[in-house]
């Protein structure tokens, strides 16, 4: 292996332990909850902003992010990014006060938001385009799919000894991560792309992504129908018409608009909103069962997710070989179909569930979903885009997974409180909501399998070895 080839490796190492602590704080504080309410003294309103502050910060800012490591250099955002999340945990691990902990948390999702689309970004535009790069794109999603489903169970371990250690477990991580960084990553991802900075737009996107997430976070408290959110929803819609509008007539503007007449990239955004979408709905549908219905201890429940996350790790290093062979298409149905059979699998939840015959199968197909489905959507989502807009490629497709998370998480919790009472779960409604996620990934099958119209054939894609099955 050359010196530059080895110096690549590195720094995708140190990329791959950022997004990993990145999906790691996404999931790791819903199991320290408890906890955390039981000795600041929140209120249930006010504990839920511990996670909808971060989503706020990620999902919110993730296309400035995406559009700022591109006009001020990948790496130089990230590593500012990255000292700013290490910050942020640490604060957020040290304060006794509920308003300054959300506070942290609003921050740190914004750090992430920033390193997050960064450390794409410099994949992209440090790998070339074909099998190397979609070995490096698989290695660097299963990191953060695999962050996310072990962050439930490292929570566990952690909260029974001191909910603190969940929040403060990053802080040396990310400071190992910057001091490596600073050495590895490499010079030319501070080259910026040409253009101004759209201001106007970036305001926009971002308070209609703030309004949107807000929105459907508040919409189980405050009513789907109430005022408050048909308002803000018709807000955000008027927020993003203006966007659209402002970009349409800006020399260098935040978001070109004509990104998303590629077919390839619109169906991978649209993928990773079910896929996160349903996948966190699920998620939260599955910690109500087995911890409030069943009685199981919150390590009992985060390990039950543990064939999900361990079958992505293991199987990480051979989907880029996988995407070289068979097409970024075709793992995205096949992978779509097994979401859909890991949530229709758990329709059967009942009040003495089967580990063998429901639980450990299910948790597995999701595993395969997520396997199959994340790399090949990441690939797919950058594939064909100029140097200069893959921090934009990288912000459109970060956005859509967090946005679609937070939405599809209101709904199910509507769907949850209004067959209960607000307070009783049922199997019932656990099995309505489950619903949900199952249409969805449904739907996510229909979607993917029209890109199997329009794939390459194998003879052109041995004539030009950039030419991948994405479209």
């Amino acid at each position: 292996m050359s010196s530059s080839s080895s110096s690549r490796w590195g720094a995708l190492a140190v990329l791959c332990a950022v997004i990993f602590l990145d999906a790691l704080d996404v999931s790791m504080v819903g199991v320290a909850l408890p906890a955390i309410q039981h000795d600041l003294g929140l209120s249930t309103s006010s504990l839920q902003w511990v996670v909808s502050g971060y989503v706020l910060g990620y999902g919110g800012l993730l296309l400035l992010g995406g559009r700022t490591a591109d006009l001020l250099g990948r790496r130089r955002v990230f590593l500012v990014a990255l000292g700013v999340f290490a910050v942020a945990s640490l604060l957020g691990g040290v304060v006794d006060d509920g308003a300054l902990l959300i506070a942290a948390r609003f921050v740190k999702g914004v750090a992430a938001a920033f390193t997050a689309p960064a450390a794409l970004s410099i994949i992209t535009t440090t790998f070339p385009e074909g099998p190397e790069r979609n070995k490096a794109l698989s290695i660097f999603t299963a990191c953060g799919a695999s962050g996310y489903s072990l962050g439930l169970v490292i929570s566990g371990l952690l909260t029974q000894v001191d909910w603190r250690l969940t929040l403060l477990m990053p802080v040396p991580v990310a400071v190992i991560a910057l001091v490596a960084a600073l050495k590895v990553l490499p010079r030319g991802a501070e080259e910026r792309a040409e253009g101004g900075h759209d201001l106007l737009g970036a305001v926009l996107i971002t308070a209609s992504m703030l309004l949107l997430v807000f929105t459907v976070v508040q919409a189980p408290e405050a009513g789907w129908a109430s005022f408050r959110t048909i308002g803000s929803l018709v807000a955000v819609a008027a927020l993003l018409g203006l966007f659209v509008f402002t970009e349409l007539r800006m020399k260098h503007p935040l978001v070109r608009l004509g990104i998303l007449r590629s077919g390839h990239i619109v169906r991978a955004n649209l993928g990773l909103v079910i896929l996160m979408g349903s996948y966190v709905a699920f998620q939260f549908v599955a910690m109500q069962y087995f911890q409030n219905l069943l009685g199981w201890s919150a390590l009992g429940t985060a390990l039950a997710f543990v064939p999900a996350g361990v079958l992505v790790a293991v199987t990480s290093t051979k989907m880029g070989d996988f995407a070289d062979r068979f097409g970024t298409g075709k793992l995205i149905v096949i992978g779509a179909a097994a979401l859909a059979g890991g949530y229709a699998i758990f329709l059967g939840i009942d009040t003495t569930p089967s580990l063998a015959g429901m639980v450990i199968p299910g948790m597995l197909l999701l595993g395969v979903a997520f396997a199959l489905s994340f790399p090949a959507l990441n690939i797919q989502a950058v594939s064909g885009v100029d140097d200069d807009e893959q921090g934009l490629a990288s912000g459109l497709l970060n956005t859509s997974g967090q946005v679609g998370g937070a939405i599809v998480l209101a709904a199910v919790t509507a769907v949850l409180t209004s067959g209960g009472g607000g307070e009783t779960l049922s199997i019932g409604s656990l099995r309505a909501a489950i619903v949900v996620s199952l249409v969805l990934a449904l739907v996510g099958l229909a979607i993917s399998a029209t890109g199997l119209r329009g794939r390459k054939t194998a003879a052109v894609q041995q004539d030009d070895p950039k030419v991948y099955e994405t479209v």
